[in-house]
């Protein structure tokens, strides 16, 4: 049924309480494992010097978990308002939800040292929501809201905080579609819905969100709006905080509804912006209300080379400044380049071969390769497409045709299946982001590098530092580094620390921003306060004391 308008309501989700999406100690299913090249193996091994593969890892069964410390008759009146159904404290549902998928949260899983959870609550509805934290806060039990579990800087970590337990608040039965407005071309959505569900219903419509991110498998819409996500395409399609129209917020000391307006003279826009990014501190996130277009007539993706990472960056700057610039924008420097080649599957890396020995013909040994993904309009897409391969070539770019892009977008979705692999290796592998003006972007690029290299270097695990660009904006451009090191067994935990402590310091001191779309979470406060500043970080405790005044809400994650 279609309303006055053309807005569609939809069907709402059938209530059901879905199974942990991926496995319980690491990324994805079983059927999509990837296993390295032989040519990859070498070459990390050779550069690292791995020497041992890591311990297996621990059975589900092995795991001790101790009982839930949930309070009889605290779950009898959370079974009242979500159905018995609606509560699981299994060992499956615990561990499952013990942790996000950092590297620090994988090492914990795999040997079995998790906090997990006294309890998993599924809630059908923003009501639901609402009752259940004025429930927590006058019992006196920490919530942590999740979605995909898919966070990489301990964002869904159980900490009870000062409570005598905490729950996590699992949002899959609020994953529905809710309404389509195919006019303003509007979308209102629940939180748990997943990234790919969202996409495969919007285009029925033939609509796109236009929302990938490297974990756009199993994120939900609301985890990417609590944590302020960017995806791949965030140069074209915008991140997901431009993409957030209006919201529904449930706190415990009551509820927020931003209405999806166009414009405002009013604080709509200040009090969207508090909400977005909050990651659970503040309460729910229960509905968004987001922007979608016309799924694009095109998707044109090629590679490019440059001789160096310095001649790129400088490319990518003139494309976006010149309003030229792609969906996706990505310039990989000469490392990551190196072994996104040996990395290639077999008949991919023939293609690689032939592109790398085209490449060399010209110059571009050991260059840098680029891809870029034009969509849209066919008419517009194509016109800035040609427009950017002049300024790309004016800029010393090498054209390598569709193979290399087509490649990426095949292999998009697959870096978390890479890092399972290499655990199993027994190395240390892990990514963060930054993002600065184009003007620091050389100097901020050199200074996380050396961090890196010189803080595992120093324990004896000289690693492999690797990063690209992945977003533009007209002032600048984030920078997205993997490290990869032999693993100090028995001490996996602490050389990573010291590893992400050294880069996060150099961020800091060189003018970059702590997080670009990792969010805050558990692993950067500690550097909150440096970027915000102590007014900053205080105008956020207000927030936070007026809408959960007991501090039940996700504790030790965003607040220094």
């Amino acid at each position: 049924m279609t309303a006055p308008g053309g807005v569609t309501p939809l069907q709402a989700g059938d209530g059901a309480a879905p199974d942990p999406p991926m496995r319980w100690w690491g990324w994805g299913v079983d059927r999509d494992a990837l296993h390295l090249p032989a040519s990859a193996q070498r070459l990390i091994e050779a550069a690292l010097g791995v020497k041992e593969a890591a311990a297996p890892r621990v059975n589900l069964a092995a795991i001790e978990l101790p009982s839930s410390r949930l309070d009889g008759d605290v779950r009898t009146r959370i079974e009242a308002i979500v159905g018995s159904e609606g509560v699981r404290d299994d060992r499956l549902a615990r561990v499952a939800h013990a942790a996000g998928r950092s590297y620090p949260d994988l090492v914990r899983l795999r040997s079995g040292r998790v906090a997990a959870p006294d309890a998993v609550v599924y809630p059908a509805s923003h009501d639901e929501v609402r009752v259940l934290l004025e429930t927590c806060a006058e019992s006196g039990v920490a919530v942590v809201p999740f979605g995909g579990g898919t966070s990489v800087v301990g964002g869904v970590e159980p900490d009870a905080g000062s409570f005598a337990a905490v729950i996590t608040l699992d949002l899959a039965r609020m994953a529905s579609l809710v309404e389509l407005d195919e006019v303003s071309l509007a979308a209102r959505v629940g939180p748990g819905i997943s990234a790919p569900q969202l996409e495969a219903e919007l285009a029925q419509h033939a609509l796109t969100l236009g929302h990938f991110p490297q974990s756009w498998e199993y994120v939900t819409i609301g985890g990417s709006v609590a944590t302020r996500s960017a995806g791949q395409a965030s140069t074209g399609y915008g991140r997901i905080d431009k993409l957030v129209l209006g919201l529904r917020f449930a706190a415990p000391a009551g509820e927020i509804e931003v209405k999806p307006h166009p414009g405002t003279a009013g604080p709509t826009p200040a009090l969207r912006e508090l909400l977005v990014g909050s990651e659970g501190v503040l309460g729910v996130i229960t509905e968004v209300t987001l922007a979608v277009r016309p799924l694009p007539e095109v998707r044109q993706y090629e590679g490019w080379s440059f001789k160096s990472f310095g001649a790129g960056v400088e490319a990518f700057r003139e494309l976006e400044q010149a309003h030229a610039a792609a969906e996706v924008s990505r310039l990989s420097d000469e490392t990551e380049t190196a072994l996104s080649l040996a990395s290639a599957g077999q008949t991919a890396g023939r293609l690689a071969k032939l592109a790398q020995r085209y490449a060399r013909l010209r110059g571009h040994d050991r260059g840098c390769l680029a891809i870029l993904g034009f969509e849209g309009d066919a008419d517009e897409a194509m016109d800035r497409a040609n427009r950017a391969r002049m300024l790309l070539r004016g800029a010393g770019g090498l054209r390598l045709g569709s193979r290399p892009g087509a490649e990426w977008q095949r292999q998009r979705f697959r870096a978390p299946y890479l890092r399972d692999e290499l655990l199993d290796r027994g190395v240390l592998v892990d990514t963060l982001e930054t993002a600065t003006t184009w003007t620091n972007l050389p100097f901020l690029y050199a200074a996380v590098a050396d961090a890196l290299r010189n803080a595992l270097t120093a324990r004896g695990t000289p690693p492999l530092v690797m990063c690209h660009v992945s977003h533009l904006y007209p002032a600048g451009a984030s920078l997205y580094y993997t490290f990869m090191a032999a693993q100090q067994h028995g001490q996996e935990v602490e050389q990573w620390q010291a590893a992400k402590t050294a880069a996060c310091d150099a961020i800091i001191a060189a003018g970059g921003t702590i997080t670009h779309h990792h969010a805050i979470g558990r692993d950067h406060t500690p550097w909150l306060r440096a970027e915000l500043g102590d007014v900053g970080v205080e105008l956020l405790r207000a927030a936070k004391s007026r809408l959960d005044p007991r501090g039940i809400m996700n504790p030790g994650k965003l607040l220094p």
